[in-house]
This record gives structure tokens, sequence and C-alpha cells, in this order.
């Protein structure tokens, strides 16, 4: 299959996809992980041309950790617009990679660049099936299933997970997709949060990337506990032993597969318990 997960910001994929990025592309699919900004303000010191250089080079190293493919667009951090100009775009994206799945945000997340991502993926949901719009790219003949990544945001309606993986298996790898983005990790974020003086020396990797999964396993743990009940019925009575999950819902727009076609879909080799 070819998976694409369309994220606003060059970490966006790893955080909500990149356990299930990893394991499509270890059963050899074809796994593009696209950022639509090129993260150049995502930092408290520094920014602009530098920063998304910066950060372009860590999405390719986490790309190549996971096996996949990395692809960021240059459009400004924050500066983001559901326009003609990224639906044709985005339409191309998922036309050139003839997606089977098409991974984004939901449309009520809080962050403006995450919102207007979820809607021009929307938007370009039908647009990739015709013909004439942007006849430059071969229209898909079949639409591609479109799933949202997880959110805890409730207006004006939650988060429903369709699709529930357990993603344990591979959290080894994904916490080194985290590791290999320090300018969000264990830079930005932390400020954020002010937690920064916190933070380990670079020259103690070890002690980082403990802090790291001590730091951010509250967070990656969310969508299991969210999700407990899809869990169970993804995976049995083994949910009740999964502590990392990444969970997704279909939209509306695209095709409209049975759970036993996703479930055939999200069925992993590596995935000890999955579906």
């Amino acid at each position: 299959m070819n998976i694409v997960c369309i994220g606003a910001h060059p970490d966006d994929a790893e955080v909500f996809a990149g356990g299930v990025m990893t394991l499509f592309a270890r059963d050899e699919h074809n796994v593009l992980a696209v950022s639509l900004t090129n993260g150049d303000i995502g930092h408290h010191e520094m920014g602009g041309g530098a920063l998304a250089q910066r950060r372009m080079r860590e999405s390719q190293a986490a790309a190549e950790i996971g096996g996949y493919e990395s692809l960021t667009l240059s459009n400004h951090d924050g500066e983001l617009t559901a326009d003609l100009e990224l639906r044709r775009a985005v339409t191309r994206i998922i036309r050139e990679q003839k997606a089977d799945i098409v991974f984004t945000h939901r449309p009520n997340d809080y962050h403006p660049d995450h919102r207007y991502a979820a809607i021009a993926v929307q938007d370009a949901a039908f647009m990739v099936t015709v013909p004439q719009f942007c006849p430059d790219t071969e229209a898909l003949r079949r639409n591609p299933v479109f799933l949202y990544l997880f959110d805890p945001f409730t207006f004006p309606a939650p988060f429903r997970a369709d699709v529930a993986v357990s993603v344990d298996a591979v959290m080894n790898v994904k916490w080194r997709l985290l590791h290999a983005m320090p300018s969000q990790f264990y830079e930005w974020l932390p400020w954020l949060d002010g937690a920064l003086d916190r933070v380990p020396p670079a020259s103690n990797e070890t002690a980082r990337l403990t802090w790291l999964e001590n730091y951010y396993r509250p967070l990656l743990e969310l969508p299991a506990t969210h999700a407990r009940d899809a869990l169970h019925a993804w995976c049995g009575d083994a949910a009740r032993g999964v502590h990392f999950a990444e969970v997704f819902q279909v939209c509306e727009y695209g095709a409209q597969p049975e759970r036993d076609i996703l479930k055939r879909m999200f069925s992993f080799s590596d995935n000890i318990i999955g579906a």
C-alpha cells in the first residue's frame, strides 16, 4: 500500500503516527511523512531559514530511522491557510503517491496550522478523483481512506477511535524518532513548559533518552487510555496490557471501509497483538 501522513509541522507525523508509519514501512509498504509548513518559528531562540533547514534535517533523520520518506513544504510556520494553492499541492501529493491511506489532523485541533492542514486535506479528498482539477497529475480512480490523527478536544465533537493499534512493539523506534528532533523535544517544547532547565545536556545521550521517555510518556500514553474500548475491539483481552497506542478516526470524506477491511489494512507482522 501507499501511506501518506500529512501534518502541519515537521514533527507532527512522528508524534501522532510514528509507530504506525514504522510498522507499515517494516512490512514494505511505501510511507511518506509530509509537513505542510517548514517549521520556521517553532523555537524560542532561532527562527527563519536556519530553523527551517534544521527541522528539515531532523525530519529526514527521523524518517531514516523509521524506514520511510519525508517531505517538507516551504509554507511558513504559523501562516498556513487552506487556500487554492495549498489544495492543489495536497491533491498533487496524494495523487503522486497513489495513496491508499491518508492521515491528517482533525479540523478542530488547537493549532491554526493543524486546523488548516485538516481543511486542505478534506478539500482535496474528493478533488483527487477529478481529472480536470490539477490535470498535470493523473487523477486517482479509487479514493483513499482518510483518517484523522488523535487529539483530546471535544468541541464540536470528541475524537472517535475507529482504528486502534498497539505500538508497544515499536516504541523503542518511536522514542528514537523523537530523539532525532532535538530542536522540538529537548528545546522548544520544554521551554514552552518551563522545563528547559531539567533537560540533560546533549553530551549525555543516555540521560537525554531517559528524560525523553519519562517526560513525554504521559502524552504518548493518552491515546491508549482514551481508546481502551476501541483497543479491546481491535486486540481483544490483550488490550489491557497495552501502554502505547496510535488511534485514528475515519473521515466522512473518501473511502468508507468496513471494520474488517480496516483491520486487514492495519495488520502488521511486527505488531504482536495486532488485528
